[in-house]
């Protein structure tokens, strides 16, 4: 009898990984080529195929593709590594949230890069410019639409507000997260500041939501955990994110919610806030989804440590 025999898949090309990589960052072949550290004429030989990367930077390119596709394991000593130096540069500062307010400057990158940053991943057109004009300038924009615009002030004045909470010793708690979320939709929504009380589905994954009958007991649950005594901050952090994602609180402004209480819990535990870029948000949502649904969060905790890392450049001014 004749045994068939499966065809083994080829092995993905350079040009198929380099692809990948670029879909999942959001970067032109340029400023891919500016990560590798090469020219874009090299990059562009590997590109078309004219030319095959030496074998260092082909182990670079695999890596990457291996991280941004989800199956980069993250040793757990390299991830202690950057947990213990983000410790260390925590303990480099006396108050960050006072440094922050202390410093107009510092104050004024960290609204701007958060407030563009976090409305972008939600599907915002504003540039960064635009942004900036808006919140520094008062500049209503007539290509823009309203709400765009309104979003962004009012990401402002949420961020204002939670940099005075955090620097009173206000509580991180349910009150909080629904003044957050009341600052963010004023005018926007009707039911601004109150959970939702209907159900809802998460665009694009596979992943159940409470019933919103149960929110309240769930968010009260997942508020003590905020105030859970831990020397592993991120992995606290990254834990109530992927919780309070799931639950999804509102009617719509969960995501910039949740970065709002992620960046306040830092903040209270003397770290700066992470700077989660738009052009990551591939990246951001499937080790969110990943922490959701296979309990691994050591992706998303690796992820917001390099986030944070870019929140600390910001306070020390050295942000790129």
């Amino acid at each position: 009898m004749a045994i068939s025999r499966m065809k083994q898949a080829k092995p993905m090309t350079t040009r198929q990984k380099l692809e990948i990589i670029r879909k999942m960052l959001g970067l032109t072949q340029t400023k891919l080529a500016q990560r590798f550290g090469v020219s874009f004429a090299a990059f562009n030989s590997w590109w078309t195929g004219k030319s095959n990367p030496r074998p260092k930077m082909q182990a670079a390119i695999n890596e990457l593709f291996l991280e941004v596709t989800g199956q980069k394991i993250i040793p757990a000593d390299q991830l202690t590594a950057k947990k213990q130096a983000l410790s260390r540069k925590s303990g480099e500062h006396e108050n960050v949230v006072a440094e922050i307010l202390d410093n107009p400057d510092v104050r004024d990158q960290f609204i701007l890069k958060l407030t563009y940053h976090s409305n972008r991943i939600e599907g915002s057109t504003l540039t960064e410019p635009d942004t900036a004009a808006i919140l520094f300038d008062n500049v209503a924009l007539p290509n823009k639409s309203i709400i765009e615009q309104l979003e962004a002030k009012n990401h402002q004045t949420a961020l204002n507000y939670l940099f005075d909470s955090v620097a009173t010793k206000g509580k991180i708690n349910g009150a909080l997260v629904l003044k957050l979320h009341g600052i963010l939709m004023n005018g926007i929504k009707s039911d601004a500041g109150a959970y939702r009380n209907h159900g809802v589905r998460i665009t694009g994954v596979n992943l159940p939501t409470a019933n919103y009958a149960s929110v309240p007991k769930l968010m009260a649950e997942a508020m003590r955990k905020t105030a859970k005594k831990t020397k592993d901050v991120v992995a606290l952090v990254a834990a109530v994110h992927g919780t309070f994602e799931q639950i999804h609180p509102f009617s719509d402004g969960n995501g910039r919610t949740g970065r709002l209480l992620m960046d306040a819990m830092l903040l209270q535990a003397n770290f700066a806030p992470p700077i989660i870029r738009q052009e990551q948000k591939r990246l951001y949502y499937m080790y969110l989804y990943k922490a959701q649904t296979k309990e691994d969060y050591s992706r998303l905790e690796d992820f917001l440590c390099d986030a944070i890392v870019d929140g600390f450049k910001i306070l020390e001014r050295a942000d790129s």
